[in-house]
């Protein structure tokens, strides 16, 4: 089966480490081009390529201000991509419960031993 064109699916765009790293970077507000490439120490060029392919998936949007152009996330697009992962963070919520209730049934037990007296030997006859 051909893998989707990153330009058409947001789970094939976001398999680019640096356009998480970009998506990460706009979380908390709109930014401008260049405070993407100055914070992340990326090149224009590829931080203009990686702003495109996350823009026409939908991840970002863009707005223009006289030359600049602002981006930020697009949280509704992003919602579907957190319900994806949330599925796998309650998996690892229910391991993780499990691992952590039978570390404390052993420490339980472990604890419980050292408060039994150890048992008397007899010294053999010599």
């Amino acid at each position: 089966m051909a893998r989707a064109a990153t330009t058409s699916d947001a789970f094939n765009a976001i398999a680019e480490p640096r356009r998480r790293q970009i998506l990460s970077y706009l979380a908390l507000r709109e930014r401008p081009v260049g405070d993407i490439v100055e914070e992340l120490g990326f090149d224009q060029p590829s931080v203009s390529k990686h702003l495109r392919v996350l823009r026409n998936v939908g991840l970002v949007r863009m707005r223009c201000q006289g030359r600049h152009k602002f981006y930020r996330t697009n949280a509704e697009a992003i919602r579907p991509l957190h319900e994806w992962a949330a599925t796998f963070e309650r998996y690892w919520q229910r391991q993780l419960q499990s691992v952590k209730r039978l570390a404390e049934e052993r420490m339980s037990q472990l604890n419980a031993a050292e408060v039994l007296p150890s048992p008397k030997i007899p010294k053999e006859k010599v």
